[in-house]
């Protein structure tokens, strides 16, 4: 669910600084055109000097580059989502168990967790292993006490998480 967010976030904030840049390489141009209209305008005047040219005197330059900067940094961040969600799609390894030391049920429990991508409801670990809950409780308790499996509170039951 996280990295689909940030996927989600990623390309918006790719797509609004494609559409910033975009719109802000016409500013540009049209500024240019301004700037050079009025330094003509000056210059065919022999009255003025080119010190009084108002498109020099404009900080309109200094605004476009600052959002042409803005809409860099929306573009690299919109990428460093996007590949960091990537990233983060890799398989999550678990750290190997000794077997030996667990009773049957608990490998039972293991074997279940591991089917299920490594990790399950623990109402479905009882319904799978058609045990009491009581039971399934007590042996998530040892499991969980060997740091095998971690339990996350979901609501009104709990999802377990091979560690």
């Amino acid at each position: 669910m996280v990295e689909l967010t940030h996927k989600l976030l990623g390309s918006a904030l790719i797509g609004l600084s494609i559409i910033l840049l975009f719109i802000l390489v016409f500013v540009k141009i049209n500024s240019d055109r301004e700037g050079a209209f009025l330094c003509e305008v000056v210059a065919n005047d022999p009255t003025l000097s080119m010190d009084e040219c108002p498109a020099h005197e404009s900080s309109t330059s200094w605004l476009i580059l600052l959002a042409f900067g803005i809409g860099m940094i929306m573009l690299v961040s919109g990428s460093v989502l996007i590949f960091r969600s990537q990233a983060g799609e890799t398989k999550k390894r678990h750290i190997p168990v000794d077997r030996s030391k667990l009773s049957e049920e608990e490998k039972k429990i293991l074997e279940l967790l591991e089917q299920n991508e490594g990790s399950m409801y623990q109402s479905d670990i009882i319904r799978d292993t058609q045990h009491s809950k009581v039971y399934v409780t007590r042996l998530l308790d040892r499991l969980e006490g060997k740091h095998v499996i971690e339990r996350k509170r979901r609501g009104m039951t709990n999802i377990v998480v091979l560690k």
